[in-house]
């Protein structure tokens, strides 16, 4: 017998129909004998048609009001689990976030979980109960919060760490991590397990199959966490036999050094913003990023350019970097209103650009990852504009136009591409 936190999507839940097969899913799990925690997501679309109507009621709307409104998706996806749970004749019964109660801090929209009381929910499923808890929500001071987009990984993970699950299994609309997209490479491979930092890696650089969030929640509570599809047929094998792709730890991985690269992944949401003519002194690139991160702007490679002679004849720099694009009207405007400060005599922007990253842990034991990224791009004539590194990640910066053929050509230098027999 296995405890087993459980996830679906909003895919997954998009109707009555697709609630049927979660539910008949979740039943094979509680009949072999597992304990069962289910956690979901709203109906596909149905937040972003919540978070409209709070839009169109007032542009400021109270985010404490808001987290309200947005919350009813995973309510009434949990309702219609159980019941249909219940149909099927297993007993099943709904979480709601404060009935737990799941803590959060005050960070209304996008709160953060400090801990969820376990005594009765522990006691149901010991029981043989289903508990279905609706993710993406939680309770500060007797308020309804929520985790953010996304929030409903980071739900199941720390319900699984809450409950010690042997395992969380996030169900989805891919069977698994890949070695990068396979719409871009037909001949991407499976992964059968990845290490916590790798996809940590991985989803920050542009991976969509798990929130950063939960896959970095995972890591420190050392949650195993498997992706599998929710969209096979009746007769697929059980989620214990591996069907997807495992996250875990390096030690769960025999011989983690034999793949140098994990992965490729790449990332077309990303504005590159250059500050001409910068002077040139102690403390002026602070006076660039402390207001773009007073504005909770995440920034991430950045350049500076050899100093030149400015006009003035002072000394003077350009500084470039990267930051979301969804982000990039707010940058611009926080960095006008500091120019006084920062000095800088023109601000050019560019939207036309993709990040390239290739991740793997081997990285850490094996030299020339980076000398071979930079070689195959030159070669087909590819433009680096920045650079950045970590540990287990070498990521580029390109012109978006190329993405498709730089994932391609780095796929198949680092030896990714699957063979006859293994495609």
């Amino acid at each position: 017998m296995a405890r087993i936190v459980m996830k679906f999507g909003g895919t997954s839940m998009a109707g009555i129909e697709r609630i049927r097969n979660v539910a008949a899913r979740v039943k094979r799990e509680w009949e072999a004998g597992n304990q069962v925690a289910v956690v979901v997501s709203a109906m596909a679309g149905e937040t972003d048609r919540l978070v409209n109507f709070c839009r169109e009621a007032s542009s400021l709307y109270d985010p404490r009001e808001y987290d309200v409104v947005v919350a009813a998706g995973e309510q009434i996806t949990s309702g219609l689990l159980a019941i249909t749970l219940q149909a099927l004749g297993v007993p099943a019964r709904s979480w709601l976030g404060w009935q737990l109660p799941i803590h959060t801090d005050d960070a209304f929209a996008k709160a953060r979980i400090g801990d969820i009381e376990t005594g009765p929910l522990l006691a149901s499923m010991e029981a043989r109960e289903v508990a279905v808890i609706p993710g993406f929500q939680g309770m500060h001071e007797g308020r309804i919060t929520t985790l953010g987009r996304g929030g409903s990984d980071t739900s199941a993970v720390a319900v699984a760490a809450a409950v010690k699950a042997d395992r969380c299994d996030i169900y989805t609309d891919v069977d698994g991590v890949y070695t990068t997209d396979p719409r871009i490479v037909p001949r991407a491979r499976k992964l059968k397990k990845v290490t916590y930092e790798e996809m940590l890696e991985l989803a920050s650089v542009g991976a969509k199959v798990l929130q950063t969030r939960s896959v970095g929640l995972a890591m420190k509570e050392q949650v195993r966490v498997q992706v599998l599809s929710s969209f096979t047929g009746e007769n697929a094998p059980m989620a214990d036999t591996l069907p997807g792709t495992m996250i875990v730890g390096e030690e769960e991985i025999q011989d983690v050094e034999s793949q140098l690269i994990t992965g490729i992944a790449h990332d077309k949401n990303e504005a590159k913003i250059t500050l001409t003519s910068v002077p040139d002194k102690p403390g002026a690139v602070a006076t660039i990023f402390d207001p773009l991160a007073a504005a909770n702007i995440n920034v991430d490679m950045i350049i500076q350019n050899i100093a030149h002679q400015s006009a003035g004849s002072a000394s003077a720099t350009d500084v470039t970097f990267t930051v979301p694009a969804a982000d990039l009207a707010r940058s611009i405007e926080t960095l006008t209103q500091a120019k006084a400060s920062i000095g800088f005599a023109e601000l050019i922007q560019d939207t036309r650009v993709a990040k390239i990253s290739v991740v793997g842990v081997g990285m850490r034991s094996h030299a020339g990852v980076a000398a071979a990224m930079f070689k195959t791009l030159g070669e087909r004539g590819i433009n680096i504009q920045a650079i950045t590194t970590s540990e287990i990640k070498v990521s580029v910066l390109i012109n978006e136009d190329e993405t498709e053929l730089a994932v391609r050509i780095l796929h198949t230098a680092y030896g990714l591409d699957a063979t006859d027999e293994a495609a």
